[in-house]
């Protein structure tokens, strides 16, 4: 259940687009998934970090929360024996949500929503962008959950959930 901070938050805000600020896709070193033979061992490490929020003055009095989220995957040879996994490929983005301020919000109410509810927002535009490369750079599809649900909460909620 929501805390009512976020509850004022979700009442506030009405999502008006989703669009892609930053993008790499990129294969490193001699690595070629079209030819290499090591797919099939490759781990595949994840990111996904809100990065920012912050809300933008417009025209007559309008106000827009911009939450910046970065996600990522890499596919990293787990067998390398350096300290350091050998990356053999990565595809990353930065992606902006933007959502019109119906009314002003504190920065708590704010913070919460970007953290909690942006990224549902967010991941599908970042699902299908991830499948997409991944079959033009040759690399083994990847098939993300329709939502994900990010580790971001408040530990009191947490407590209190596991006591509830």
């Amino acid at each position: 259940m929501a805390s009512e901070t976020l509850q004022r938050a979700i009442e506030s805000l009405e999502i008006q687009d989703v669009y892609v600020r930053d993008l790499v896709a990129s294969c490193l070193g001699e690595f070629d998934p079209k030819y290499a033979g090591e797919l099939d061992r490759l781990e595949v490490q994840q990111m996904h970090l809100v990065r920012q929020a912050s809300v933008a003055s417009l025209s007559n009095e309008h106000r827009l929360l911009r939450v910046f989220l970065r996600l990522g995957a890499r596919w990293v040879d787990p067998d390398n024996q350096d300290e350091e996994p050998a990356v053999r490929a990565v595809i990353e983005a930065e992606f902006i949500a933007e959502y019109r301020m119906k009314q002003a919000l504190d920065q708590e109410a704010i913070d919460a929503f970007a953290l909690r509810n942006a990224s549902y927002h967010v991941w599908p535009y970042w699902r299908e962008l991830l499948s997409n490369q991944c079959t033009r750079m040759h690399l083994p599809k990847l098939m993300l959950p329709m939502a994900q649900f990010a580790a971001n909460r408040d530990p009191a909620e947490a407590d209190a959930d596991a006591d509830g």
